[in-house]
């Protein structure tokens, strides 16, 4: 189980924004970011990218960017989710997320099987230009895959579909084509689910493992996978950019005026009182919390902008007041049962 030559950094840098994710950044932005990961990684940058990031877009930034930068292969580490191969621009926009992608040349179309999995696996290594290649390979968002069954039969055919990808990616790690696989999911039940069948050496959870959400199921969960030997990942961690005050929680919009929505502003003001009153910033006070248990080997962010990975990195080596988070649990912010701060 797992993979002990690789190493994971406590820092795992996203990079949909290079493949134009809401905007389109000019190449020296994006050449920028590339260049900030290594200035702010001691020892070698791990990514974690996407076919489905700007329908290959991403993945192309990321090789031509390296190049351009005389980055020696050794020193990145490039984990590549597979399901999405990109195919021509037959429409006005991508029809595979709508309104989600800026000034794409290209679509992609979803292909999970164990023949589809390998052609995105092909596809990806090509995009990346021949000269670094994903050493870290997953299937990409299983959750939604399953979530789209019309119906039993389908559901079935598709858990089917993806023991067959992952079947696939393990015979790659077996030829040394890539060195781990594992599973990034946003509905952690699906994780766990394909856990008892596909044996992973690391797993990403999205959305799932955050100050605001932290239940003792997930908990008893994370502790298994370590004592299995899997690498657990924390990424997604202010819930879609509510805990920061962004207006979509897990990636619905969120309304003062929607009653359901209520207690969420409510935990919200709480949490920013406790903050003001220390003086931590929210964002700070969530990546912290992201990788305070200590089965949590890595935090996979997504900035945008170069400054914030100083920051992030800073924050390492940063000790919040013990009395912060005693407050966050005292007024039930923190479950009582979190014993790691």
């Amino acid at each position: 189980m797992g993979n002990s030559s690789l190493k994971y950094p406590p820092l795992i840098y996203g990079t949909s924004f290079l493949g134009n994710l809401y905007r389109e950044l000019t190449w020296d932005e994006k050449l920028s970011l590339i260049k900030e990961w290594f200035k702010v990684t001691d020892g070698k940058v791990m990514i974690d990218s996407a076919g489905k990031y700007g329908a290959g877009l991403a993945l192309e930034v990321i090789g031509k960017g390296l190049c351009q930068l005389g980055i020696p292969p050794e020193q990145i580490t490039i984990s590549n989710k597979l399901g999405w191969y990109r195919v021509p621009l037959k429409t006005k926009e991508p029809t595979f997320e709508p309104g989600v992608w800026a000034n794409l040349e290209y679509d992609a179309v979803q292909k999970i099987s164990y023949k589809g999995i390998i052609e995105c696996w092909q596809q990806g290594c090509e995009l990346l230009g021949g000269r670094y290649k994903p050493e870290l390979v997953s299937v990409h968002d299983p959750d939604e895959y399953l979530e789209a069954a019309a119906d039993a039969t389908d559901s079935q055919k598709r858990m089917e579909d993806i023991l067959g990808a992952y079947q696939a990616l393990f015979e790659l790690k077996n030829k040394g084509e890539v060195k781990a696989v594992g599973i990034g999911s946003k509905d952690w039940l699906v994780i766990k689910e394909l856990y008892e069948k596909v044996k992973f050496d690391w797993v990403m959870f999205a959305n799932k493992f955050t100050l605001y959400h932290h239940p003792k199921a997930i908990i008893d969960f994370v502790k298994q996978l370590a004592e299995d030997g899997v690498v657990i990942i924390n990424s997604a961690v202010f819930n879609a950019g509510f805990l920061t005050g962004g207006d979509y929680f897990d990636y619905r919009i969120m309304s003062r005026e929607n009653p359901e929505d209520q207690p969420l502003f409510k935990w919200r003001e709480k949490f920013f009182a406790v903050c003001d009153k220390y003086n931590v910033t929210p964002g700070d006070a969530c990546l912290k919390f992201a990788l305070s248990a200590p089965q949590i080997k890595a935090l996979a962010l997504n900035p945008s902008k170069p400054k914030r990975m100083a920051n992030n990195k800073a924050l390492l080596e940063k000790e919040f007041p013990a009395e912060f988070w005693a407050e966050l649990k005292a007024e039930g912010l923190i479950e009582q049962h979190y014993s790691y701060l």
